[in-house]
């Protein structure tokens, strides 16, 4: 990785004509539309928090208020307990109340494994119950449900015509998309986006939206035949099998069957007795052998409820990362990577850093001179791609030998609040540009850096993306957002990441973690401070951009 520092030409620059302002817009938390997907975090009691950068009391950074934690989870038509209970809404807004914290080490950034409890049991056993019990007692956020119940395959018009007769068996392993279920589970548990089908119970059928789940600490997959598959058990980190009585299961589901799914009393008995029994005989009860803990009487055991939630923290414990003040002291007295381009330090480039530098320059034109080094780098960036010799005709009958550029999807992705500030920039020189958003905070009580929020066009793999932060001190908010584009199959190749100013040693922690990755700046300073301002730096960008500096209020 050692290698010389990288200079290069810069192209001329240019101003743009309007202030890009602080606005956190969020639509509609149903994660099934076709241009972006956003992170499901679970609310919690909220440690104070504050935006990556330090704290000023005058920020317009919406602060988030106290709220139960719930879970996040996989859909069907008759459990809407859904998305929505994952967030707060304030007028068009959406606010997260519990980020993300850490989920790979500070080295190499390498995953944090979730950890994949399966719950088993027959049909109205109380499995969610279960489910439901351990996430309260874990009181953590990021916890995700997957119910095997959202793989039911694809009924074609004779079965369909079967199911609503109650003459279809649910309940043989033949039922599910076993294939597509290992996938779902293999990719969350290495922390990537996944596509969950939403199943309707009442019209036996898939809905045509799906639902996006991306990132968990602990994943809790529930189903009749959770045990069924040997790849699946594999997988799993704790096996629990819930034993509740026969008569108890069989009333519940009558009341179950007929109150929510709209079936009748001899349909019911009749589904009952032809397929739910046997399958319990045949495949469930065997399935118990696989299980770590067996839990009588499901959600009312709190001692066996106590005991998963007492092993699932300690094993969440010993996976745990501290990462933010490992970056600040890892890799000093390295050689400056390969991977790192510097902006030619050109009399221009000086005079703009000696504008947005200095305490004393006002904030119109602190934002101006800003936005002329935004537009800079960014060209920067963009001659870094690969570009094919073309020619073309002139006017006047010549041919002119020029090149264009190979690639043909870009995409720009702002880490907030800060970040922001560039998009701008992207917008004047990448005509129709898709931009994508990813909110990382600081937690006041671990100095971690956490993940509240994205949004990214669906189709981002397919993308080279321009990452964008105005300035970058020990790397760890820049780490997390990369981690996140290569969890949405981003290839490491594919990503430049693009800043006014950076810390030799953010950059470092960086090009260890992500050699691949492209990191530009115009300029590269050689430390930083107990608070994580760079120095000399230019103190914080997001507050003197955007007019929130402390006093400012006052």
């Amino acid at each position: 990785m050692a290698g010389k520092l990288n200079k290069f030409e810069n192209p001329s620059s240019a101003s743009s004509d309007s202030d890009t302002e602080l606005a956190i817009e969020i639509s509609d938390p149903v994660f099934d539309d076709d241009d972006y997907t956003r992170a499901p975090a679970s609310p919690t009691t909220v440690p104070n928090v504050r935006p990556f950068r330090p704290p000023s009391t005058g920020s317009n950074i919406l602060k988030s208020p106290r709220a139960r934690r719930v879970r996040t989870s996989s859909m069907s038509q008759s459990n809407k307990r859904t998305a929505a209970e994952s967030i707060l809404h304030a007028d068009r807004r959406t606010i997260y109340t519990a980020g993300r914290p850490p989920w790979y080490n500070c080295t190499g950034g390498q995953e944090v494994e979730p950890f994949l409890i399966g719950i088993c049991g027959a049909s109205a056993s109380g499995k969610t119950t279960v489910a439901t019990k351990i996430i309260e007692s874990l009181n953590i956020p990021w916890v995700t449900i997957v119910s095997m119940d959202s793989f039911y395959k694809v009924l074609n018009e004779k079965q369909h015509q079967a199911a609503m007769r109650n003459e279809y068996n649910f309940d043989h392993p033949d039922a599910f998309d076993i294939e597509l279920l290992i996938s779902v589970l293999q990719r969350l548990k290495e922390g990537k986006k996944v596509e969950v089908p939403i199943y309707n119970y009442v019209t036996h059928s898939r809905e045509n939206r799906t639902k996006t789940m991306y990132g968990a600490n602990v994943i809790i997959f529930e189903g009749i035949l959770a045990f069924y598959s040997a790849e699946v058990v594999e997988m799993l980190d704790m096996k629990v099998f819930v034993d509740t009585d026969a008569d108890i299961r069989l009333a519940r589901r009558l009341r179950r069957d007929i109150v929510q799914r709209g079936r009748d009393l001899e349909g019911v008995l009749k589904q009952y007795l032809t397929y739910v029994k046997p399958a319990y005989q045949s495949y469930i009860a065997p399935s118990m052998a696989h299980a770590d803990i067996i839990v009588p009487r499901g959600g009312e055991n709190k001692v066996a409820i106590s005991l998963i939630v007492q092993h699932v923290h300690k094993q969440l414990q010993l996976r745990g990362f501290k990462v933010r003040e490992k970056l600040a002291v890892a890799h000093s007295g390295q050689p400056v990577p390969d991977s790192l381009y510097v902006l030619k330090d050109t009399p221009q480039v000086q005079g703009l850093h000696t504008f947005i530098r200095n305490k004393d320059t006002p904030r119109d034109e602190f934002i101006f001179y800003s936005k002329r080094l935004m537009r800079l780098v960014i060209e920067f960036a963009l001659s870094l791609l690969p570009y094919s010799p073309r020619a073309v005709d002139t006017p006047q009958g010549f041919t002119y030998e020029g090149r264009k550029c190979d690639v043909d999807l870009i995409c720009g992705v702002s880490i907030l609040r800060a970040g922001e500030t560039m998009e701008q920039a992207v917008c004047d020189v990448c005509k129709d540009i898709r931009i994508g958003k990813i909110l990382i905070q600081t937690n006041q009580l671990t100095d971690e850096p956490e993940l509240y929020y994205l949004r990214l066009p669906k189709d981002i793999k397919d993308y080279r993306v321009i990452l964008m932060d105005a300035t970058v001190a020990t790397g760890a908010a820049a780490i997390m957002a990369i981690r996140v584009l290569l969890d949405h199959d981003v290839p490491e190749s594919n990503i430049s990441l693009v800043s006014l100013l950076m810390a030799e040693i953010g950059v470092h922690s960086i090009a260890y973690a992500f050699p691949q990755v492209k990191i530009i700046t115009s300029a590269l300073d050689p430390e930083i401070n107990e608070k994580f301002y760079v120095l000399p730096g230019i103190g914080n960008f997001g507050d003197r951009y955007f007019g929130t500096e402390p006093g400012d209020e006052e």
